[in-house]
């Protein structure tokens, strides 16, 4: 045995020791091709925390069996003898490895997520370069949508450009600089499921990994040459006579008129801050910024801070910034429910990594693992129960039972400070708005140098902010975070479909609507992703949504080429029913639940964000379009 080879099986003994028993079950399958794993007694015991026992609820002894049988096997230099396990069989896998029943339609999705098959669109038969040169697709927003979609359009061959308004790609992981910004869904499972498999440092990253991330697969697959950074749509209008989108893009240089026979919204939902008309605002002579304008100039070390807003990014604003103020002062308008996840900031081992990236389908397995826990799981949980007796504070037993659990993790947080007790635990229902993860908020609130204000706001002073029962409270900064305008979506592009109908009068009196979220009746060849009711709302993540967004319009435009078909608009009564349904699914489900506000619903009441499908409903609603259900024009767009 030489040096390098006693050092190899050294890491790989180390490496294995470490590993998540459930995972390296569904290694030894693939490696061996012995289904006996897969029966008593290594069986693993169902545990439905957000991050798992890695030793799965196996005794000590069953556990050596696995990772000795796995040492050997991964040693030498076997081949899998299982690569691709078909449906069945896939099924059976991840049954055993959740220790859960799992539901057959999700084998499909998951061989697609673990690239057992493929996911990409494909050609029957590939167009010559000219006419695939006389299609152009225009994508507005170089963020996680813009970029899926780059790589999807140039593994097909179709030429497309990205513009960007920033001097930067990334979308939110670039804009979003506040202290403390970062993922809230795990890195594993925020991520392409295709391109080199990137090596995270912590199970939640933070945003400057995030960013460098997106980068990467933007060079790896050459989309960062398709895109204009500094460039903004300022109007794009459909042109039925050449049936093609003319925009204009303005640059620092001047504006240009630039054609496309495809436009693509890849702006998504959160982008354009909402920032309240707070009264006397202008008397208010410290620094007033909105969280997502953060910038490196902000100066808060030994400053009175004031955050408006306790959703997302105040909990990760202030824990990260609190230490370094003289004070802050929280402004709440309502508490959030927030799940404590064990192991939210820790890193990920050396040994971790190791498996990760030497361990044949380990990373795949755990990916799998981290997209089951933040999926379709907590949705049966968001459903009214007509016959629960309390639907006022939750809306069924179940999720009863987490209100129950989340409540006493706040008392039990606040236990030395029980005056906040009252100010933090929430009488809506657990996930009535989004779900947010603990990163110590509660603890924070302890802290000597805060407070937690539950009292509006009336109006500011030069020197800071009174609050409706007459208090005044100073600052030297302000920042707001009180969110996005959602509502409007890709309406701010200012696009103008056919007979001159403009999207905002589509989507007029603060209601968007889309078919599956991306089409819109009169607006021809416009795709806009992540739009109205395709939002994740009860988990899972936006990449995972991206992905099959990108899959749907490149098969519609694949399909479309094949055929002859230069422009297709989803037709009314099909765009109709899809929203009726839409709503009737909404009624039923928590977000619909009155005992609350929500980003989620328009003013009127309907909730035109938040998608209420399980994840592998919309996988198959968005995997093969039905051109029959769109208004065809055929001919060329050349």
């Amino acid at each position: 045995m030489t040096n390098s080879t006693a050092r190899n099986e050294t890491q790989l003994a180390a490496a294995i020791a470490e590993a998540d028993i459930r995972v390296l079950l569904m290694v030894l399958v693939h490696m061996t091709g012995d289904l006996n794993w897969l029966e008593p007694p290594y069986t693993p015991k169902r545990d439905v925390r957000l991050i798992p026992d890695p030793q799965a609820g196996l005794s000590d002894e069953v556990q050596d069996r696995i990772k000795a049988a796995a040492f050997k096997i991964l040693r030498g230099e076997t081949q899998p003898a299982i690569h691709d396990p078909g449906n069945d069989l896939m099924l059976k896998m991840m049954c055993v490895t959740l220790g859960e029943q799992v539901a057959p339609e999700y084998a499909p999705l998951i061989r697609e997520e673990m690239a057992m098959v493929e996911r990409a669109a494909t050609w029957s038969r590939r167009p010559p370069t000219a006419q695939l040169q006389s299609q152009h697709a225009l994508i507005v927003g170089a963020g996680v949508c813009g970029i899926a979609l780059g790589v999807a359009l140039g593994r097909l061959g179709i030429p497309y450009t990205i513009v960007e308004k920033t001097g930067e790609l990334g979308g939110t992981w670039s804009v979003n600089r506040y202290p403390g910004c970062g993922v809230d869904t795990p890195n594993h499972s925020y991520s392409y499921s295709f391109g080199t498999r990137n090596r995270w440092s912590r199970y939640f990253s933070q945003r400057e990994e995030l960013l460098a991330y997106l980068k990467r697969v933007a060079a790896e697959h050459g989309v960062d040459a398709h895109i204009r950074l500094n460039t903004r749509l300022t109007s794009s209008r459909w042109d039925e006579a050449a049936q093609r989108w003319v925009s204009i893009l303005e640059t620092a240089d001047g504006s240009e008129e630039f054609s496309s026979s495809v436009l693509v919204s890849a702006i998504g939902q959160l982008n354009d801050p909402s920032t309240p008309d707070f009264k006397g605002a202008a008397d208010f002579k410290g620094t007033t910024i909105h969280s997502a304008r953060w910038s490196k100039d902000i100066a808060i070390d030994g400053k009175r801070v004031a955050v408006i807003g306790t959703g997302a990014t105040a909990m990760q604003l202030v824990p990260a910034i609190v230490d370094r103020t003289a004070s802050v002062t929280v402004y709440q308008r309502s508490p959030q429910w927030s799940r404590p996840v064990v192991g939210y900031s820790d890193r990920i081992s050396d040994s971790s990594q190791w498996l990760l990236e030497h361990v044949p389908f380990y990373a795949e397995w755990y990916r799998f693992n981290m997209f089951w826990r933040y999926g379709d799981g907590l949705l049966p949980m968001l459903r009214k129960d007509p016959d629960w007796p309390h639907p006022e504070r939750a809306v069924n037993r179940a999720n009863d039972r987490h209100r129950r659990e989340m409540t006493e993790f706040i008392h039990a947080e606040l236990a030395e400070r029980p005056d906040l007790i009252a100010k933090c635990v929430p009488s809506y229902p657990p996930y009535g708005k989004r779900i947010l993860l603990d990163n110590g908020w509660f603890r924070t609130l302890t802290k000597p140098n805060i407070e937690l204000v539950d009292t509006g706001i009336d109006h500011f002073t030069q020197d800071g902010i009174v609050t409706t029962d007459g208090t005044s409270r100073p600052a030297d900064v302000i920042v707001i975070s009180t969110g996005f305008k959602v509502s409007e979506m890709a309406a701010r592009l200012n696009i103008t479909g056919r007979g001159g109908k403009t999207l905002a009068q589509a989507w007029a009196d603060d209601n968007p609507t889309a078919y599956l979220g991306l089409t819109v009746p009169d607006f021809p060849n416009l795709f806009c992703m992540l739009g109205p009711n395709s939002g994740p709302a009860h988990g899972g993540s936006v990449i995972f949504q991206a992905e099959c967004q990108s899959r749907y319009i490149t098969a519609c435009l694949v399909e479309m080429m094949e055929r002859g078909i230069s422009a297709i608009d989803v037709r009314p009564e099909v765009h109709d029913q899809y929203i009726e349904t839409v709503d009737r699914e909404h009624e039923q489900l928590i977000w619909t639940h009155p005992g609350m506000t929500t980003y989620y619903r328009n003013r009127q009441g309907r909730v035109f964000s938040a998608m209420p499908w399980r994840f592998v409903d919309y996988w198959a609603m968005t995997h093969d379009p039905d051109l029959s259900q769109y208004r065809q024009t055929e001919g060329s767009n050349s």
